[in-house]
């Protein structure tokens, strides 16, 4: 049985990039859905998702991979980067149209299989407009059922040849990246961002600013940091965040360079629940 608590419920939040999509490489397609963006990795003959974006977008998703890769052409698999609801919004919905498995970090499974909420967002936290109304987000976790998997801890991914996942904790316990290794792209999910996500002008118009997690919702400063040192070491050539534009070549790298030299001052809040707390069990 797969149960998703919020398929009744709508955020009204938006940017000027959603719904339109940009190829980053042939084979690597960011779409951004509201605030948030998922992505289509490979070609007609065979891909796969990345995420599965905001509440009620699951039709928005499938009609723009129907446009790319033509009507009845469905995933090998839904790959998660981690369950926040602006993640697995819409996962319930698809994994169960396309009748595809949905892969996430072991530590990641109880948000997905409805053990256990999300701790709650923060809106006290150091931050703009969003990070105040954040309290309203959901966090009750889906349900996948049968639908969800756990990641080969070899690594690899399955169908996605020449990727590997990352375990990028820090803004969850289970939050994941992907890294192709040959062609340095990564897909970083909230591990950092390129919009500063608590300023909703900002938001709005994806001032490109490479940052650390959504404040309002990471709970592990420590492992956050931890998370940018390794992924900045990978030398990414191309990068698509969550949230934010995709990024490349001397302004990606400049940008991460200074996130890791940096982190305690542009990403971590001066003040908050996870800052002066120890992370959640």
């Amino acid at each position: 049985m797969t149960d998703n608590p919020m398929s009744n419920q709508f955020i009204p939040m938006t940017s000027i990039t959603s719904g339109k999509g940009e190829e980053v490489t042939e084979d690597v397609y960011c779409l951004p859905v509201q605030i948030v963006n998922v992505c289509f990795v490979g070609t007609s003959a065979h891909w796969v998702l990345i995420d599965a974006g905001m509440p009620n977008s699951a039709e928005k998703i499938v009609a723009a991979a129907e446009k790319r890769f033509g009507e009845n052409n469905f995933p090998k698999a839904i790959m998660m980067t981690h369950g926040h609801f602006d993640h697995s919004g819409s996962v319930v919905e698809l994994a169960e149209k396309w009748k595809v498995p949905v892969y996430a970090h072991p530590l990641e499974l109880p948000y997905l299989t409805g053990q256990l909420a999300y701790p709650k967002p923060d809106p006290a936290v150091e931050g703009g407009m969003v990070a105040k109304i954040s309290s309203l987000f959901p966090t009750k976790p889906v349900d996948l059922g049968t639908f969800i998997q756990e990641l080969p801890k070899n690594g690899t991914i399955p169908e996605m040849p020449g990727w590997k996942w990352i375990h990028t904790p820090g803004h969850t316990p289970g939050h994941v990246s992907f890294f192709h290794d040959e062609r340095k792209i990564l897909l970083a999910g909230d591990a950092f961002v390129t919009v500063r996500q608590d300023v909703l002008y900002k938001v709005l118009i994806q001032e490109i600013e490479v940052t650390g997690p959504p404040r309002y919702l990471t709970t592990d400063w420590k492992e956050a940091k931890k998370s940018v040192e390794k992924l900045e070491k990978l030398k990414p050539a191309f990068a698509i965040t969550g949230h934010g534009r995709p990024l490349a070549g001397e302004s990606l790298a400049a940008g991460l360079k200074k996130l890791v030299e940096q982190f305690d001052q542009i990403a971590v809040p001066d003040y908050g629940r996870y800052v002066e707390e120890s992370p959640p069990l």
